[in-house]
């Protein structure tokens, strides 16, 4: 997917993610780990994210895969959005949709918004 972000857009979204860090670590570190284990499986950002946010997310599902594989991240992905301050993440990703789900994630797990600038192709 093809993604145009500004970095005014990007910088926000990286304070909106500083403060959920702060305000909500439990929350925060449950998403981080969710970030590693998509990135670790190689799963999609957008399946990921799509989950997350309860939408439609068969577009994206890992095609091949074992069952027992996608339980299991399903499992600790609930952990997650069981979580009883999920609509505080939920809300900031809705907030900054133009940034997609990878630029966000990647984002939360450190990288700069310089680094993101501009068009970027990013496997979701």
């Amino acid at each position: 997917m093809i993604t145009l972000c500004s970095h005014e857009e990007l910088k926000k979204a990286k304070e909106a993610l500083e403060n959920i860090e702060r305000s909500c670590p439990d929350l925060y570190e449950k998403w981080v780990h969710i970030i590693n284990l998509t990135r670790a499986l190689q799963f999609k950002y957008q399946y990921m994210g799509a989950l997350i946010m309860n939408e439609n997310c068969r577009r994206y599902a890992p095609e091949f895969c074992q069952g027992s594989v996608i339980r299991l991240y399903k499992s600790e992905l609930a952990k997650l959005t069981s979580d009883e301050n999920i609509d505080t993440l939920r809300n900031m990703i809705s907030t900054f949709n133009n940034a997609d789900f990878a630029k966000i994630s990647l984002l939360a797990i450190g990288r700069s918004p310089e680094s993101l600038m501009g068009t970027s192709a990013i496997i979701n």
